[in-house]
């Protein structure tokens, strides 16, 4: 007899034969279109050495190298000014004054529904803003708003319980954050904070919209520029495994977070000291 869950019945045999054949006919699916996808492109020529041979040169080496440091240093300010910002608004919206909290809670509403691009363009150009800054300054104001979200959602996901028994110790609003929910709450934010950085760093390639030389400005400069018949399909399958690459590290890194704290910190073993004879109560014999 199969077990069962509060969930879901266990599968048994035939279902999971079922499962497994699904499993086997996906794998073959996903295998003849990733074939299908090779063959395109070599029938098409987009690895012959006339395409490929621009990487090379150092000089294109350096270009993609230049603006992969730029994609990372506008997602290291945009992510240090995200997590920055977003601790700023989280607090205004947990704060007991009204009007402060009411202009914290409209900042984070019109930064989270407005699009990204939106906010980019209009601080390059309306306000005249290098690319650089720009950029950042988009990114920073979107995932901002949603990290102050994220912040507060994790504070209220602590026990209610631990709040008030510091508020009966005597504590005040500020030494509660700071030392009793802020702690806990971590915990449970730091995958999606993670997750919500994954995102920034995404969005960096909007940067080359303005003109910003990131990295996938870098390959575009290269796809149109050079005379080598057009290696567009190239810088593409050279610049994607990158980016992809750098989120899926990210990703991993947020999982591997959400997979260690889902377990409850177990309690060090403390030694004991061995019980010694003491003073005997009055009457005791």
């Amino acid at each position: 007899m199969t077990e069962s869950t509060a969930l879901y019945d266990i599968p048994g045999p035939n279902a999971r034969r079922r499962h497994l054949l699904y499993g086997l006919a996906s794998t073959v699916v996903i295998l003849a279109l990733v074939g299908w996808f090779l063959y395109l492109l070599f029938d098409t020529g987009q690895f012959t050495s006339t395409k490929w041979s621009p990487f090379l040169y150092e000089g294109i080496q350096e270009l993609l190298l230049e603006g992969l440091g730029n994609t990372l240093k506008a997602f290291a300010y945009a992510s240090v000014l995200s997590l920055a910002l977003g601790g700023v608004l989280a607090v205004g919206r947990l704060s007991e004054r009204r009007a402060f909290r009411w202009i914290c809670t409209v900042l984070i509403e019109f930064f989270r529904a407005m699009p990204v691009l939106v906010m980019i363009f209009f601080i390059f150009v309306a306000l005249k803003v290098q690319p650089l800054p720009a950029l950042v300054a988009g990114l920073t104001l979107y995932n901002g708003s949603v990290l102050a979200e994220v912040f507060r959602t994790g504070i209220h996901a602590v026990a209610r319980g631990q709040g008030e028994a510091a508020y009966a110790l005597g504590m005040r609003k500020t030494q509660v954050m700071t030392y009793v929910l802020v702690p806990q709450a971590v915990r449970a934010m730091l995958p999606a904070i993670i997750s919500q950085l994954v995102v920034a760093l995404k969005d960096t390639s909007l940067g080359f919209l303005i003109t910003y030389e990131e990295f996938l400005h870098a390959g575009k400069l290269i796809a149109s520029n050079l005379d080598y018949d057009l290696p567009f399909i190239p810088v593409v399958l050279v610049i994607s495994p990158i980016y992809i690459g750098m989120c899926m590290l990210l990703s991993w890194f947020a999982t591997w977070v959400a997979r260690r704290e889902r377990h409850s910190p177990k309690t060090k073993a403390v030694d004991v000291a061995p019980a010694e004879p003491g003073t005997l109560l009055p009457g005791a014999q």
